[in-house]
C-alpha cells in the first residue's frame, strides 16, 4: 500500500506548512486544485498526506516535509488507527536498537519484500527481549517454541500461565490479539472502562475456582503478520530514518509523547516527579512488579541495572504492548509485559518481586468483589466492594517478597474510610503498613485532591512495637498550576523516611513528620491520614513564630502606606493622544510578539498565566517537545490572554531565564522605541481591554493585537513609565500584606485554639 494511505487533518496540514489553520481554510476556498477530502467528518475532513505533500511543494509553500512532522502524520493517519501504528514503530525501533544488521537487510527492496520478511525478523528479537511459550510444559522461557506470537515470563522459572510478549502458538490456542481487540479496563493511565469478565482461563488451574485463575492473558507484544505491516511499510522506513537521527529509544520517546498529548482525555498520566519520588521510596531492587502499569511511567523511573527484571500488566491491551516496547527501549533488563485484568487474571501469580510500584484506579466498584471472595490474597481480610484500593494493597503485598517494598499511590479516604478499618487495622498490627505520606494538592491527578503515598513491606517478621510514620509535604504545594515545589517534597519526605526506615522511629518535625507508635491508631475508625495527626508548623512553633510574622507585617505595611499613590489631580481634560495598536507595532518592528505553550528539552521553570494574574514566581511546568521555548528576558512584558482580567507583567531579572506558559502571550519592545513600564500599564486599562476581548462564549479571549497605545515620544513614555512601576511596588506590597496578614490570622486562631498561645 502505497503512503497516500495515510490522512491528515487541517491541523496536521498547518503544522505542516507552519500556518494557522485560518490559512488552511483560506487555501481550501481560492484554490481549485486543492486535494479534495477523503475521510473525516464535513466539519472536520482528511486529506491524503502524498497529495497534500505534493500541493504544498507545488505552490512553493514547503521545500520538504520535515522528518518528525512527517513520520508523526504517517503514524497519526494510520488506516489501523495510531495505537497499531504506534506498536509496528515500537516493534521496529526495537529491531533497530537490538539488531541494526538485520534491519538493514529486510528494509532493502520493494514494501511487500518488506513485509514478507519482518515478520521472522522481529520475532528473532521479541522472543529473546520477552519470552516465549513451551506449549509442551505450559511454561514461559525465553527459549520455547517459535511461532507470531510470543508470551511472556515470570519469575525464576516459576509456572506461568500469562501470556505476555511473543506467542508461539497464541492462534492455535485461541489467545486474544495484543493491540484494539478489548477495551481498557483498568490501568494506572487510560481512562477506567467496567473489567471484561470473560477473560479465558486456564483449564488446570491449581487455585480455588472462587480464586483468581492463571489465565492466558492477551500477548503484550507480537510480531504481525506480513498483510498487516504492508499498510506500515512507509511509516516503518520513515521511523527507521527517524532513529538515525535521534536513536531508537528517543525516536519512540518522540512518538509515543506526541501520541499521548493528541489524546489527553484517553490518558491519566502518572507525572515524572512522582514517579521519580516513588521510585527512590521502594529504594534498589532487582525485581519489580507494576500490576497496573499505564505507559509504563513508574518502572521507567527505576535506576537501570544489567541483571534487573520487569514486570508489567495493564488490563488495556495496547499499553500492555506499548510499555513493554518503551521499558525495553529503556533498558537492558528483562521484560515482562502482559495484557490482562491484574485483580482477575493474575499474570504473575507465582512472582514475588523485590519491589512493587502501583498507581491503581481509584474507586473501583467492579474489581471482583463477587468472584474474588476466598482468595488466597487477602491476607489482611476480603475487601468491601467500595474498597478497590485495598484490594490493590493486598495484591501488591502477595507479590512481594518477604521484605520487599512496595509503594502505591492511593486516595486519601482509603485512610479513613469505616469499611476498610478491619483491613487497615491488620496491617497496622502485622507491621506490613510503614508509611502514609500525604502530597500536596496537584501532584498527580486528579489534582484537586492531596493524594496519599502508602509505603509498605511484607513482613519477614512480627515487629515488638511497629511505629507508622506519617508525614505530610501539604506545604509544598504552589499557587500555580504547575504542581508542587517537587524538589522540597522530595528531599522532605526522602529525609523523614530513610531516617525512619533506619531506626524504626521518627523524632517528630512539626507540621511535617512524626512517626506514631501503632496502639496508639487502633482505635475504632484506624484513621491514619497524616493531617489528623500532625500539628501544624505554626501552632508547634508556639508564639515565637508569630511574633516573627507580626513583625513583617507590620514592615510591610510600612512600605505600603510609603508606596501609596498620591492624590490624582483631575483638574486637567483629558488628553486626546494619536492611538496605534499592538498589532501595528508589532509590523514596524517596534515589538516583537511571541506565545508560549513549548517544552523543549531543558527542564526549566515556567511563568503560567495564574503566575501572571498572582503575581508569583514562576511554578509551572511543560510536556517536553521537539520545538524550543520562549525564553523570557528582562524587560518583556507578558499579558494573559485568557479570563478578562486587565493584566500586564513586566519581567524582572530574578524571572528572566523562565519560559513562557500556555495562554501568555510575550511582547518585547525595542528599547529605542517603547518603554516596557509604559507598554505595560496601557496595556492594563480597563477600557482598553474590554474592546479588545471577545465576549462570543463565557471565557473571554484577550485580542493582543487590538490593544491600544497612545503615541508618544520616548522622554514622555518613561515620565509615564515611571508612574505605572510605582503602582507595580504599590501592588506587590499590598499582596505580601495580604499574605502575612492570612498567615497571622491562622497561626493565631490556631494557637489559641490549642493553647500555644495565651490570650494577652
Amino acid at each position: 500500500m502505497q503512503d497516500n494511505a495515510t490522512e491528515v487533518t487541517a491541523a496536521g496540514i498547518a503544522r505542516l506548512a507552519g500556518v494557522g489553520r485560518a490559512a488552511v481554510s483560506n487555501w481550501r476556498r481560492r484554490h481549485a486544485d486543492f486535494p479534495k477530502p477523503v475521510g473525516g467528518t464535513e466539519t472536520s475532513p482528511s486529506f491524503a498526506l502524498a497529495e497534500v505533500e505534493a500541493w504544498l511543494r507545488k505552490q512553493g509553500k514547503l521545500a520538504e516535509v520535515p522528518l518528525r512532522e512527517r513520520v508523526w502524520q504517517q503514524l497519526a493517519g494510520h488506516p489501523e488507527g495510531p495505537v497499531t501504528a504506534l506498536t509496528h514503530a515500537g516493534c521496529v525501533l526495537l529491531l533497530i536498537h537490538d539488531r541494526p544488521t538485520v534491519w538493514l537487510n529486510v528494509s532493502a527492496g520493494s514494501d511487500e519484500r518488506l513485509a514478507a520478511m519482518l515478520p521472522g525478523a522481529l520475532e528473532e528479537v521479541l522472543v529473546p527481549r520477552f519470552g516465549a511459550v513451551d506449549r509442551r510444559r505450559g511454561v514461559h522461557g525465553a527459549h520455547g517454541a517459535r511461532g507470531v506470537h510470543g508470551q511472556r515470563g515470570v519469575h525464576s522459572g516459576a509456572p506461568a500461565d500469562a501470556a505476555s510478549g511473543v506467542h508461539t502458538e497464541a492462534a492455535a490456542e485461541g489467545a486474544t490479539p495484543a493491540v484494539n481487540t478489548q477495551p481498557p479496563t483498568h490501568a494506572a493511565s487510560p481512562v477506567h472502562t467496567p473489567p471484561a469478565v470473560n477473560a479465558p482461563r486456564s483449564v488446570n488451574s491449581p487455585r480455588s475456582v472462587n480464586g483468581p485463575q492463571p489465565v492466558n492473558t492477551p500477548p503484550a507484544v507480537h510480531a504481525p503478520a506480513g498483510p498487516q505491516l504492508l499498510p506500515s511499510a512507509p511509516l516503518l522506513r520513515g521511523a527507521a530514518e527517524l532513529a538515525a537521527e535521534l536513536g531508537a529509544r528517543q525516536a519512540f520517546e518522540f512518538l509515543l509523547g506526541r501520541h499521548l498529548d493528541a489524546n489527553p482525555r484517553q490518558y491519566t498520566l502518572t507525572p515524572a516527579e512522582l514517579a521519580g519520588l516513588m521510585a527512590d521510596l521502594a529504594g534498589p531492587a532487582r525485581t519489580l512488579l507494576d500490576p497496573a502499569c499505564g505507559t509504563g511511567a513508574l518502572l521507567r523511573a527505576v535506576a537501570p541495572r544489567p541483571d534487573q527484571e520487569l514486570y508489567a500488566q495493564d488490563s488495556a491491551p495496547d499499553l500492555a504492548a506499548l510499555t513493554a516496547l518503551r521499558l525495553a527501549l529503556y533498558a537492558p533488563a528483562t521484560v515482562r509485559g502482559a495484557a490482562g485484568d491484574t485483580l482477575r487474571a493474575d499474570a504473575y501469580p507465582e512472582l514475588r518481586a523485590d519491589a512493587v510500584l502501583c498507581h491503581p484506579p481509584f474507586n473501583e466498584r467492579n474489581w471482583g468483589h463477587d468472584e474474588l471472595a476466598y482468595d488466597p490474597r487477602w491476607e489482611y481480610g476480603f475487601p468491601a466492594r467500595n474498597e478497590s484500593e485495598l484490594a490493590w494493597v493486598q495484591h501488591a503485598l502477595a507479590r512481594l517478597k518477604d521484605g520487599g517494598t512496595a509503594v502505591l499511590l492511593m486516595p486519601p479516604a482509603a485512610a479513613s474510610r469505616r469499611s476498610g478499618r478491619r483491613i487497615r487495622a491488620d496491617l497496622l498490627r502485622r507491621g506490613a503498613l510503614r508509611a502514609v505520606i500525604a502530597l500536596p494538592v496537584g501532584a498527580a491527578p486528579p489534582y484537586n485532591i492531596p493524594l496519599h503515598l502508602w509505603v509498605l513491606r511484607r513482613p519477614d517478621r512480627a515487629p515488638a512495637q511497629p511505629e507508622l510514620l506519617l508525614a505530610d509535604a501539604g506545604q509544598f504545594a504552589t499557587e500555580g498550576r504547575g504542581g508542587p515545589d517537587w524538589r522540597a517534597v522530595r528531599e522532605a519526605v526522602l529525609d523523614a523516611w530513610r531516617a525512619f526506615d533506619q531506626a524504626g522511629r521518627f523524632d517528630e518535625r512539626p507540621g511535617l513528620a512524626r512517626s506514631v507508635p501503632v496502639i496508639e491508631l487502633l482505635d475504632d475508625d484506624v484513621d491514619f491520614a497524616p493531617a489528623r495527626h500532625l500539628p501544624p508548623a505554626t501552632a508547634a512553633d508556639g508564639a515565637g513564630a508569630l511574633t516573627d510574622v507580626r513583625e513583617r507585617l507590620g514592615e510591610t505595611l510600612r512600605l505600603t502606606a510609603d508606596l501609596t499613590p498620591p492624590p490624582a489631580d483631575t483638574a486637567q481634560p483629558a488628553p486626546r493622544w494619536p492611538l496605534t495598536t499592538i498589532g501595528e507595532l508589532a509590523r514596524g518592528g517596534a515589538l516583537v510578539m511571541r506565545t508560549g505553550g513549548n517544552g523543549g528539552h531543558a527542564r526549566v521553570p515556567v511563568l503560567t498565566d495564574h503566575d501572571v494574574l498572582a503575581g508569583t514566581d514562576p511554578s509551572g511546568t511543560l510536556p517536553e517537545s521537539e520545538e524550543e521555548p520562549v525564553l523570557m528576558q528582562p524587560g518583556d512584558v507578558v499579558v494573559p490572554v485568557l479570563g478578562g482580567g486587565s493584566v500586564a507583567r513586566v519581567i524582572d531579572d530574578a524571572t528572566a531565564g523562565a519560559a513562557l506558559g500556555r495562554n501568555l502571550v510575550l511582547l518585547r519592545p525595542d528599547p529605542a522605541a517603547l518603554d516596557p513600564w509604559f507598554l505595560a500599564g496601557f496595556l492594563r486599562g480597563t477600557a482598553n481591554n474590554r474592546q479588545a476581548s471577545s465576549y462570543a462564549s463565557t471565557a473571554t479571549r484577550l485580542d493582543v493585537r487590538r490593544l491600544q497605545l497612545p503615541r508618544l515620544p520616548l522622554g514622555e513614555q518613561r515620565r509615564y513609565g515611571a508612574h505605572f512601576r510605582a503602582l507595580d511596588d504599590f501592588e506587590r506590597a499590598l499582596r505580601h500584606a495580604g499574605r502575612l496578614g492570612e498567615q497571622l490570622v491562622r497561626g493565631m486562631y490556631d494557637g489559641l485554639t490549642d493553647g500555644t498561645v495565651a490570650p494577652g
